[in-house]
């Protein structure tokens, strides 16, 4: 609960400085239009931009639009700062719960927070099928005629979803083993959309067995001990 609590206030933080970042461009196009379409999209957070503009609006006539430009300014730099705070503390409390979650190729501190933060436990789960319907990447059969096909899963949990998403983009884009089973997919005749979706329905059965064997045999309840090893991703 403590890390959902953080992953989930970290994740406001970060909310409330793109609603600032947004607010400041507007103020930036009416003041300087050039400054502001030389601005990186994503680099309204860094010090090094934050102070080409904070330049720029010191020369200027000190108006409001110029005064309100500035104060959002400093509070992005508040915020940054908070954020990158908390995921310091983050990347300790998870560490410490589940390393080999962290371990996983294209799972980071984040994304970790959220799946120990969303999940409440694996034992919550008796089979890996359970934990993929509460993830949202169960198989919806939606075939037609001689069309065999499944549909896009609209349910479950979709922050616990897009932290699978992340790991298999980011699994797509690094794993060579990842990359060749999303090309058989497509031999196959799936979609782009559709061979993500075949590897994340393997994904969460691969964290679930991952947390399953990190959890203490100290409860007399608990059948399923799968031992899996580090860094191992069958696909099959």
């Amino acid at each position: 609960m403590e890390i959902r609590l953080l992953a989930d206030h970290r994740e406001d933080l970060v909310a409330e400085r793109t609603r600032a970042q947004n607010r400041l461009r507007w103020h930036l196009v009416d003041l300087a239009p050039e400054l502001e379409a030389s601005l990186p999209a994503r680099g309204l957070d860094r010090t090094v931009q934050l102070d080409r503009v904070v330049r720029a609006l010191r020369r200027m006539r000190r108006t409001a639009s110029v005064r309100v430009a500035l104060e959002l300014i400093a509070q992005i730099r508040a915020l940054t700062r908070q954020a990158r705070v908390l995921e310091r503390e983050l990347a300790g409390l998870v560490a410490g719960e589940r390393p080999e979650l962290v371990a996983e190729q294209g799972c980071g501190t984040l994304t970790a927070a959220t799946i120990i933060g969303r999940i409440a436990g694996a034992e919550r789960f008796a089979s890996d099928a359970r934990f993929a319907r509460q993830a949202g990447t169960a198989p919806i059969p939606a075939s037609s005629g001689r069309r065999d096909r499944h549909r896009y899963h609209r349910g479950g949990d979709r922050k616990l979803n897009r932290a699978l998403q992340t790991i298999a983009v980011n699994r797509a884009r690094l794993d060579p083993t990842t990359k060749a089973y999303l090309a058989r997919k497509r031999a196959e005749g799936k979609s782009n959309r559709e061979a993500i979706r075949c590897l994340k329905r393997h994904l969460a059965r691969r964290i679930w067995k991952l947390l399953q064997s990190s959890e203490t045999v100290e409860n007399p309840t608990m059948t399923i001990h799968c031992k899996v090893p580090q860094g191992s991703f069958a696909l099959t």
